[in-house]
């Protein structure tokens, strides 16, 4: 049909969008709005996925005025219709365009595809009440947007996803210490505001060095697809858009990308981004009156994105300034001059002693009583505190009351989170154990010959050389080299692992023809099964590697990784690490740590190194574990003494034949050590900890998630859809199903699902451990598509099915209705946490009887059989009256029943919402981080919300007709 501008169409896979408008039309393109929801969508002209408008004498339609009219004729003028007939509250004849058709209009008539003879197998319809029933009941979850990532169940982190994902346009810092999950927490917001509407488009800016990490992070725990924007990149888009930031919704970049090019820069301020994310923000430089390009490029981008969120190392190690810098650019109007911030924190050293004495469970006096008065302010607190203060029962919970009015309303919680290890349960112990093992004389010959030869080298290369005596044996020998027939280490490495068979070990080494060269060795000699894991391998290599290490049955024993091994990747599967070599400074050295020591690692991690006697490695050995802790312990001021002893450091590697000194600088730097950390402890901010880690709440919601977890209806759901939609499965061992496309799948292409297809479970362990499956939940991208591709079509909206049952007369008639509440609205306003699309099944006889509540759906399907279509149209041809007589018997009971629904609705979104208002204005009165614009949002929110709840309707989406037999 030839598209003209004006006409009403309606998407066949978007149903919730209403009534599209076409605006554009061009020689292969065609553009609708649609006004209900405010949005576009661009169609290819030809076999496009929309269906013309057109209703017919009989019908009743809605104007965009609100009036409606019964059709009693159509005319069509240039492919437009004009609808003539009477209005239904005046009985005047009228005319109503078909532009003026109201756009929130649905047009799904289940009974119009029966009473034609479209019926659908009975599967189906079972299939389309489930995709209901489940779909409604996901939106009512307190937990939804949490349940489908990647992760593991670390309460601090949903804490803090779960409380700044449902904010309005989100500004924090998340500032965790190394291995708490600054990253994971942040993909979980990202996720959180993309999945609620609250946000379209994402920018993220990160170190060069680390853009294939994150990339393949959001995609691997968050199944969320980013577009990485190097120069290439930039250029191939600027043959696209005029605005190259314009061609992709989700975008990461790197800072210096973005430095570079005061053009690109514009650009991409321009562009109207959602949400801004910057990793590593505290390499961003700033003084007052002297920032850095970097600063003032993030400062650019965050002037122009309402949502920011930063992360950064820990800011106490920082100094006050760099702190006030980063929350600088999250509020500039609160955070504007830097002497009244330093003296503002000042000011918080009561609440935290406050709040540790309500944790204390001491006895609180009258003075102490005064002081939390003062505290809380605006609020009457003194029957809180008695409660407090008794012995009652409830004490504990009015404890909890008062600590949570404290951290509400002062103190820089809602702008800044941050966790230390100290303050976080779940960490393993570190247990060092040194292999010490003699330098073989082909090593001391070839460091001889090299000491000789490398004389010209600056005592830095001449340091990092004697770190890996195998090297330097292999420039002095050739390619003839064969260093591993004599290395003590490649010897103690092969009894170790064939005396630990059942243990899963991770070596790491600095250098990928180390790792590839110990393979060989263990294979060929020991025939142990090992998998190499480097920088030569691209990304889907390193996955394939990183799954056979993963695997229990038929895996590999150990992963031989290079220093990128390091980097990125969590194998906290295993507990033990053999570091072949050692790294130059003890920021790599946490990170090799840091693949096992994760939180939620489930064994206490061994961390063994074989080194040689009269090496390099000796003395990095002792200084690591006597100068730093840095082998059992995070080390956080590792990097800060690096730098300082960098030039006496460097001689005594340079020279490691010469010991002399070597005692008095590790005591030294051991001093060093224990003062600093000293200093960093005492610098805590236990209020703000106590804020981030969210405490019991927390753990009650790591509960709720994990109760949800292999959920037997998820599973049965997603085989029943997969069979349906025509997806092959292929069971696996450990709990794996291999998805691949069919050639008679009910779509040629089902969104999510790769041509090659791909491999899921339904286990989180186990997606945890093969990063090569996807972890399925019911909001992965594959189901959350399934339900869309079900419910947005005419899936099992029409059925027939036969009872068999001899208590009930032959030919009785029965009517299963599955009657949809909803509303419509713009995605971000979240209606559906109040009014989901919400499924009302009736089970209706001739009498007008409503069965449903004394017949359980599954046990009564299970209970049907199929009939033909030749039959089935037989007996809806003959039944048609009787139809149409229990369809008009329903729609009373359904109305009563939908409207109960709606009111409930109501009542929940005006109290909710009204209470949140409430506690936000009245926050703002005595803590300063309370954002005008987001009180502003939640009450323009508010009245839209109940707009369109006040607006909300309902309609039937399916019925099957039941005949009883007894045959």
């Amino acid at each position: 049909m030839p598209f003209t501008l004006g006409q009403r169409w309606i998407s066949d896979t978007e149903s919730e969008l209403g009534l599209g408008t076409v605006v554009a039309v061009d020689a292969r393109m065609v553009t609708l709005l649609f006004p209900a929801t405010g949005e576009n969508r661009l169609y290819a002209r030809n076999d496009s996925p929309i269906t013309r408008v057109i209703f017919n004498p009989g019908d009743t339609i809605t104007s965009h005025e609100g009036w409606q009219m019964t059709v009693t004729e159509t005319h069509d003028e240039n492919g437009l219709i004009t609808y003539l007939g009477t209005r239904n509250d005046d009985q005047q004849d009228v005319s109503l365009r078909e532009v003026m058709l109201d756009s929130k209009l649905v047009f799904s008539k289940p009974q119009d595809r029966l009473f034609a003879g479209q019926l659908d197998r009975m599967d189906r319809f079972a299939l389309r009440f489930r995709a209901r029933k489940y779909h409604s009941e996901q939106y009512r979850l307190s937990v939804s947007g949490l349940r489908g990532m990647r992760t593991n169940l670390i309460p601090h982190q949903l804490h803090i996803a779960h409380d700044v994902g449902r904010r309005h346009a989100p500004r924090v810092l998340l500032a965790d210490e190394v291995g708490l999950g600054k990253t994971i927490e942040a993909g979980m917001i990202i996720h959180q505001q993309l999945l609620a509407g609250r946000a379209d488009r994402v920018l993220i800016v990160v170190p060069e060095t680390l853009q294939h990490q994150w990339l393949v992070e959001m995609l691997r725990r968050f199944n969320l697809r980013f577009a990485l924007f190097d120069d290439e990149r930039y250029a191939e888009a600027q043959h696209d858009s005029d605005n190259p930031f314009d061609t992709e919704q989700l975008v990461i970049c790197s800072l210096d990308f973005v430095r570079r090019n005061k053009q690109r820069l514009e650009r991409m301020a321009e562009a109207e981004w959602d949400l801004l994310v910057v990793d590593e923000a505290h390499h961003l430089g700033w003084s007052e009156g002297e920032p850095s390009r970097e600063y003032q490029v993030i400062e650019q981008l965050a002037e122009q994105i309402p949502g920011v969120l930063l992360l950064t190392a820990t800011p106490e190690q920082l100094g006050m300034e760099s702190h006030f810098a980063r929350l600088r650019l999250l509020d500039p109007n609160r955070f504007h001059d830097f002497a009244r911030f330093v003296e503002e924190q000042q000011h918080f050293r009561p609440v935290a002693n406050a709040v540790a004495m309500l944790l204390a469970d001491k006895p609180i006096s009258r003075e102490e009583m005064n002081l939390l008065n003062d505290l809380v302010g605006e609020q009457d607190i003194e029957p809180l505190l008695q409660v407090a203060n008794s012995q009652h029962e409830s004490k504990l919970d009015a404890r909890q009351q008062l600590i949570t009015m404290l951290l509400d309303r002062h103190g820089t919680s809602r702008v800044l989170f941050r966790n230390t290890r100290g303050g976080v349960k779940g960490f393993p112990k570190r247990e060092l154990h040194q292999i010490r093992l003699p330098l073989p004389t082909q090593y001391q010959t070839a460091i001889k010959v090299s000491g000789i030869m490398g004389s010209r080298k600056s005592p830095d290369e001449r340091a990092r050389d004697m770190l890996y005596p195998e090297q330097i044996y292999q420039e002095f020998e050739g390619e003839s080299g064969t260093w591993w027939n004599f290395d003590p280490r490649v010897e103690w490495l092969m009894g170790y692992l064939t005396s630990n068979r059942d243990e899963k070990v991770l070596v790491i080494c600095a250098k990928a023809a180390t790792a590839l060269q110990l393979e060989q060795v263990l294979r060929e000699r020991e025939g142990i099964r090992a998998a190499v894991f480097h920088e030569g391998l691209s990304i889907i290599e390193r996955d394939r590697a990183a799954a056979y290490f993963a695997s229990e049955e038929e895996g590999a024993q150990v992963l031989l990784c290079s220093e990128i091994g390091s980097e990125g990747r969590n194998f906290q599967f295993a507990s033990r690490l053999v570091m072949f070599d050692l790294p130059f400074n003890p920021d790599l050295l946490e990170q090799r740590i840091g693949r096992l020591d994760r939180i939620g690692q489930a064994h206490d991690i061994q961390i063994l190194v074989p080194y040689l006697e009269k090496t390099a490695q000796s003395v990095l050995v002792r200084w690591y574990h006597e100068g730093l802790d840095a082998f059992e312990h995070t080390c956080p001021t590792g990097r800060a003494i690096y730098d300082s002893v960098y030039n006496p450091l460097i001689a005594f590697l340079a020279a490691p034949e010469s010991s002399v000194g070597l005692d008095a600088f590790i005591a030294d730097c051991r001093k060093q050590h224990d003062a600093l950390k000293t200093q960093l402890e005492q610098g805590r901010d236990r209020l703000l900890e106590i804020n981030s880690n969210g405490g019991e709440k927390a753990q009650a919601l790591a509960d709720e998630i994990a109760a949800q977890d292999n959920n037997i209806e998820l599973v049965n759901f997603a085989l029943n859809l997969f069979d349906i939609v025509g997806i092959n499965q292929e069971d696996r061992s450990d709990n794996l199903i291999v998805l691949t496309p069919s050639d008679h799948m009910l779509v040629p292409d089902f969104p999510g699902l790769p041509e090659e297809g791909c491999t899921i479970t339904f286990d989180r362990n186990q997606a945890l451990a093969r990063e090569d499956a996807q972890y399925v939940t019911w909001e992965h991208p594959i189901i959350r598509n399934g339900l869309d591709l079900v419910l947005s079509g005419d899936t099992g909206t029409s059925a027939i099915s036969l009872l068999k049952n001899k208590a009930l007369p032959v030919g009785t008639l029965l009517v299963e209705l599955i009657y949809v509440v909803e509303a419509q609205a713009p995605k971000h306003l979240q209606l559906t946490r109040f009014l989901p699309p919400t499924p009302i099944r009736m089970l209706i006889d001739r009498q007008g009887t409503n069965l449903a509540t004394k017949v359980e759906f599954e046990s009564f399907n299970r209970q049907l059989n199929a009939v033909n279509r030749h039959n089935g149209s037989k007996l809806v041809n003959a039944l048609q009256q009787d139809v149409h007589a229990i369809l008009k018997l329903s729609e009373e009971p359904a109305a009563a029943e939908a409207r109960k629904i709606i009111d409930s609705a109501r009542q929940e979104a005006s109290e909710k919402l009204g209470a949140e208002l409430e506690r936000m204005e009245a926050l703002k009165m005595v803590n300063p981080n309370i954002r005008q614009d987001e009180i502003d949002a939640l009450e323009s929110n508010r009245q839209q919300i109940m707009v369109s709840l006040n607006e909300a309707g309902w309609r039937l989406d399916a019925l099957r007709l039941i005949v009883v037999t007894h045959q």
